[in-house]
């Protein structure tokens, strides 16, 4: 945990984050993401005066590394790569999963299935807003993976997300 004060601190603690991120070349993309990056900013405010009005928020920002296609990057060429491949899907798996979950309203919710969900339980459950934004290629070789990333991200902006209340004044 780093303390900010301001957006400068922030900008330079992304950069950071950016600059430890690993990529390695693949047959589909010369800088694939080798991992999700999950940033988190908790904000507090607190009351000058009365303890009870002070408020915390927490906002996830994540960029998930894209699924891939074995047969087309050819990771499965690099006993290394196809490692870090099946471990991404993985977690894009147990990501969809809770997604689903959510939207059938189970009562078991696996957010313990993968280090991403049970990173990312309290801003999937509860008060929470939950929105993805997606990065697609025009390439019509992509094709086949924009639509899944579509298509997972409005499942995403389809859960609803369950009311609680605990602010009373």
């Amino acid at each position: 945990v780093v303390g900010v004060r301001s957006p400068s601190d922030v900008a330079k603690i992304l950069t950071i984050a950016q600059n430890r991120r690993a990529t390695k070349a693949t047959n589909s993309n010369d800088t694939s993401s080798r991992s999700h990056l999950v940033f988190t900013i908790v904000m507090e405010v607190k009351h000058s005066s009365d303890e009870n009005l002070n408020r915390t928020g927490r906002l996830h920002i994540c960029d998930l590394a894209g699924s891939e296609r074995l047969s087309k990057s050819k990771s499965n060429e690099s006993k290394e790569l196809l490692k870090e491949t099946q471990a991404i899907n993985s977690s894009l798996l147990n990501l969809s999963n809770v997604i689903e979950k959510l939207q059938k309203g189970g009562d078991h919710v696996p957010f313990r299935d993968s280090k991403l969900t049970y990173l990312l339980q309290n801003s999937l459950g509860g008060d929470s807003k939950t929105l993805a934004i997606v990065c697609c290629s025009p390439v019509p070789s992509s094709w086949n993976e924009s639509l899944c990333s579509l298509r997972f991200a409005s499942k995403v902006n389809k859960v609803e997300l369950q009311k609680e209340t605990k602010f009373s004044a």
